[in-house]
């Protein structure tokens, strides 16, 4: 994992992979991410992501931290991090875009971030149903 200091917050870097879900054998190469709680999705290079056989979906507007509105590609891909997998939507990022781990991606890992050790924290899946609550009466 890298560092990034800023100021008293500080971010990180990992190394995440892009597998093709219909063919689990064709996998990107480790793609330098920002864990990014504020993006919803993950985005990897659209090359990195069509080289494996990942295809777009559709498109969908974004709001960038620069507040620019963009439209990317999106499609589907299972990601894996830091001993952790999820399957997903990704965006296909264009020159010039950042990668990043977005919060979505987070949440399909069951972690939360620690900032401060700058690591993935695995948490407890909830599983709530009405009969749970019926029965905890």
């Amino acid at each position: 994992m890298a560092k990034i200091e800023g100021g008293k917050m500080s971010s990180f870097k990992v190394n995440m992979v892009a597998i093709n879900p219909k063919d689990e054998s064709l996998r990107t190469p480790p793609v330098e991410v920002l864990v990014d709680t504020g993006s919803e999705l993950s985005w990897l290079p659209r090359q990195a992501l069509v080289d494996v056989g990942i295809t777009p979906r559709g498109k969908k507007s974004f709001v960038t931290a620069t507040k620019q509105s963009v439209k990317r590609d999106y499609g589907y891909a299972i990601l894996s991090a830091e001993g952790f997998t999820t399957n997903d939507e990704v965006v296909f990022a264009e020159d010039g875009d950042m990668s990043l781990l977005g919060a979505r991606t987070l949440e399909g890992f069951s972690v939360m971030v620690d900032n401060l050790a700058h690591r993935f924290v695995a948490t407890a899946t909830l599983a709530v149903s009405a009969f749970g609550l019926r029965d905890a009466k």
